[in-house]
């Protein structure tokens, strides 16, 4: 049984910077992909970063680039995204997904992600930045 359990949202201003986490249970993280989506009110479900954790390869959308790192702790079951600079437009709730895969090819279509039947998916924590 996969439970996710997301943390570390909140409201900061513009330049500031936050790191969400995701707690995996059931979940061995070098047997999946995983990744940060985002969805912003009106807006449909983009991809923000994957990892692959058996290779530790990682992704990044173009609009976080330089900005956002993704990052593991498997002794810790956690899955990190560190934010930041933050923007308006980073406004959104932040969903962490994990899919079973091994290497890296997985990153390839990190969007695809959230179609995949076998995905884990969680509740999701809401980022709000304010200029």
């Amino acid at each position: 049984q996969v439970s996710l359990e997301e943390s570390g949202g909140g409201s900061v201003q513009a330049g500031g910077s936050l790191r969400l986490s995701c707690v995996a249970s059931g979940i061995d993280f070098g047997k999946y992909c995983m990744g940060w989506f985002r969805q912003a009110s009106g807006k449909w479900r983009e991809p923000v970063a994957g990892l692959s954790g058996a290779v530790g390869t990682t992704w990044y959308a173009d609009s976080v680039k330089g900005r956002f790192t993704i990052s593991a702790d498997k002794s810790k079951n956690t899955l990190y995204l560190q934010m930041n600079s933050l923007q308006d437009e980073d406004t959104a709730m932040y969903h962490c997904v994990f899919v079973p895969s091994s290497g890296d090819l997985c990153l390839r279509d990190v969007a695809g992600f959230y179609f995949r039947p076998s995905k884990s998916w969680g509740q999701g924590t809401q980022v709000t930045v304010s200029s």
